[in-house]
């Protein structure tokens, strides 16, 4: 595996000039700075880490764009998660292999590397387990095998439709399970990722609304110091419904009643009160932030400059797979704060001031560990896995340092990702995924079927 050399890159301790990254086995062993390239070395312009996605739904890709029609009422999360419902009945093993290909190229494309799947579609279509139980898992592995993508499995624990322990509806059908049946899945799930050559393993209680507290606490049994990923107070109701079950919020709850700490990740927090929000920072755990996705389906702005400001910890992800582009999320996380309250560079700080620098090294430290990696970054011992941006895209000509990231995130257009590394493999060049006309190809057949079926 050849060493790769850069002009420029975003190490650990700041930018540095003329960097050497001898690779072997997937992993960063020695950086060198102020040096020349050798014969061999792989060469590039400017280096960043690849970002870490820690929350998607691979599936929901196949639908980006199909729930902007407005219906005979009034449109919000719940009326797309029915829509959700209808459309996940059709899909077969084969299909989510297909689909979840497809979003990993285009997430690797943007600058992630690494993807947290929180993995919830595990049955047939009469909601009958398959012979083997991790069918699904092994659709989202091979996926990533065949797109090189990082991934950390986060197979989900589902049991009833509502707080307090109602039934689930039969839409829920594919997802559901008893603590038995997860304990089973789980396992088999750990197999499927044990093929990979860096596959991490966390587990998943849905959400409040879908797993009773011994629910909870048997999910957190068995994850055993993996990470623990959980939705929660996305939806105003969601609130509401809480408070008429337990007279506490989500995630007021959620911090009296579990061990929550640094392996936990609570994926969007949208709905916090100023106390909720200290708490949550205090704790540890990542807040798992998806702004395209929450903007899309009217979730709210979570209070990212008050939760960061308390020191919380945090990272992105692309969730719904409406839009999939790393700079996109950062972005428009920023750019929420920003309309809330009439100011700009909300996110940065000022030992931090390029608020595109506090951005990226923000979710690449939170994703990192929602993610159950032990080194985030270009460092010794981390996985190799870099992106090189085009030093002569219109966004980042002439700039250098911290501006290479503002103009990234904030000016960036098609193009300014050159190439991608993952495990020290150039999986991207030229902006293009090595396999992204087969599995597009396969994308589309999926699509012709999955329409008409």
């Amino acid at each position: 595996m050849p060493s790769l050399w850069f002009e420029t890159a975003l190490l650990a301790d700041g930018w540095a000039s003329r960097v050497r990254l001898t690779v072997a086995g997937g992993i960063v062993t020695a950086i060198e700075t102020e040096v020349p390239p050798a014969p061999d070395d792989a060469r590039d312009q400017i280096a960043v880490p690849g970002l870490p996605n820690l929350h998607s739904h691979a599936f929901q890709r196949a639908m980006a764009g199909l729930s902007e029609h407005r219906g005979d009422g009034d449109d919000d999360f719940w009326s797309w998660r029915a829509l959700m419902y209808r459309f996940v009945e059709r899909i077969t093993p084969p299909d989510l292999e297909a689909i979840a290909a497809q979003a990993q190229v285009e997430m690797l494309e943007t600058g992630f590397t690494r993807v947290g799947e929180f993995h919830y579609l595990h049955h047939d279509r009469d909601g009958r387990p398959y012979d083997a139980p991790a069918e699904m898992a092994q659709a989202i592995a091979a996926a990533a095998a065949e797109t090189g993508i990082g991934l950390t499995l986060l197979p989900v624990f589902y049991a009833q439709g509502g707080f307090g322990g109602g039934p689930p509806a039969a839409s829920q059908r594919r997802f559901l399970n008893t603590i038995d049946g997860f304990a089973r899945l789980f396992e088999a799930s750990a197999a499927a990722v044990a093929t990979l050559s860096d596959g991490n393993l966390g587990a998943a209680p849905h959400s409040l609304r879908a797993v009773t507290p011994d629910g909870l606490d048997a999910v957190a049994s068995l994850a055993r110091g993996r990470p623990i990923h959980i939705h929660i107070a996305e939806q105003t109701r969601e609130v509401e419904d809480c408070l008429a079950w337990c007279g506490q919020r989500p995630v007021d709850w959620l911090l009296s009643h579990a061990k929550i700490d640094e392996g936990w990740c609570l994926v969007h927090a949208t709905h916090m009160t100023a106390a909720e929000t200290r708490a949550l920072a205090a704790s540890g755990a990542v807040a798992g932030l998806c702004p395209v996705t929450e903007a899309n389906l009217g979730d709210g702005l979570f209070a990212a400059g008050a939760f960061i400001g308390a020191g919380g910890r945090f990272g992105v992800g692309t969730d719904s797979n409406v839009q999939i582009e790393a700079a996109q999320e950062l972005r428009l996380l920023e750019y929420g704060q920003r309309l809330s309250s009439r100011a700009r560079n909300i996110l940065a700080s000022p030992a931090r001031r390029s608020t595109g620098a506090r951005l990226f090294a923000g979710a690449l430290g939170g994703g990192a560990q929602a993610s159950g990696q032990k080194l985030a970054g270009i460092v010794p011992g981390a996985s190799a896995d870099i992106v090189a941006l085009d030093a002569r895209h219109p966004s980042l000509y002439g700039r250098s340092g911290d501006a290479l990231i503002d103009g990234w995130l904030f000016a960036g257009t098609a193009g300014i990702v050159r190439r991608v590394w993952r495990r020290g493999e150039c999986v991207v060049e030229d902006g293009r995924h090595r396999r992204a006309e087969t599995v597009a190809a396969r994308y589309r057949r999926t699509l012709d079927r999955l329409m008409t079926a």
